[in-house]
């Protein structure tokens, strides 16, 4: 088995690949990329898994343990939640889904949840104490709650309820976009939202990932929190960094 574990971050536009040095917690060979199938059926994503898997030699990572972002809840390896994937990955056992699609162990993670370990172990949570809240920002709000750096999956936070409404279809960067709002107008809805998660949780420290934190210094300084928030330092590398560490058993 090769010392490197294989990270798959599927999402919306595309599936990607790296096997991940877990003593630095970067890839250990180039990144590949996929376009993800549409309709994203279960069926149709683990083709794709499988396509990416051939890239890899058995130096980097052809014969190693595989860690795959599923963007939705998962538990034992079974997706029970669908709010951005198509429907019919629910109920579908995606660990065993990817294993008989490639012949090698594989176990699914919650997309955000794969982003906190990666964050905890390798990023802008590392040795911090406490209750660290990481958020994703991107089509919804994805997010990892990290208790003293032991993860509890699954927590779902992007849809926690603001004036009546789904917090993540009002403050996601998907929402930023379509709306065509301000930095300053989508910094101010950011505000309610984490607002509302301090009330609820009482966090140590926010730490703010998904593709929309390169461009932090121009919305999170206008947030307006009590709780000390930070842009992640993996950005789109925390998926697949991540699940290769819930593959190897770290996570």
């Amino acid at each position: 088995m090769s010392a490197h574990p294989l990270g798959v971050d599927f999402g919306g536009s595309g599936i990607k690949a790296a096997p991940v040095d877990l003593d630095r917690g970067d890839f250990a060979a180039d990144r590949v990329r996929i376009e993800t199938p549409q309709p994203a059926t279960p069926e149709a994503v683990a083709e794709v898994l499988a396509e990416l898997l051939s890239s890899f030699s058995s130096d980097n990572g052809g014969e190693s343990p595989i860690g795959v972002t599923v963007p939705g809840v998962v538990r034992d390896g079974v997706v029970s939640s669908a709010a951005n994937i198509d429907s019919s990955w629910i109920g579908v056992d995606a660990g065993a889904l990817f294993a008989r699609a490639t012949g090698r162990p594989a176990l699914a993670i919650n997309d955000a949840d794969a982003a906190g370990l990666a964050e905890t172990r390798y990023g802008a949570a590392r040795g911090q104490h406490g209750l660290v809240i990481v958020t994703t920002l991107g089509t919804g709000i994805g997010s990892a709650l990290l208790l003293d750096g032991v993860l509890v999956p699954n927590s779902e936070l992007g849809h926690v309820e603001i004036d009546g409404r789904d917090g993540e279809k009002w403050a996601a960067n998907s929402a930023r976009e379509s709306e065509d709002l301000s930095w300053e107008d989508w910094a101010a809805r950011l505000t309610t939202y984490y607002r509302t998660l301090e009330r609820l949780l009482t966090p140590d420290l926010f730490v703010v990932g998904g593709g929309v934190s390169k461009h932090a210094d121009r919305f999170l300084p206008m947030v307006d929190v009590a709780t000390p928030i930070i842009p992640a330092l993996l950005r789109n590398k925390a998926g697949i960094v991540g699940a290769a560490l819930h593959a190897a058993g770290d996570g």
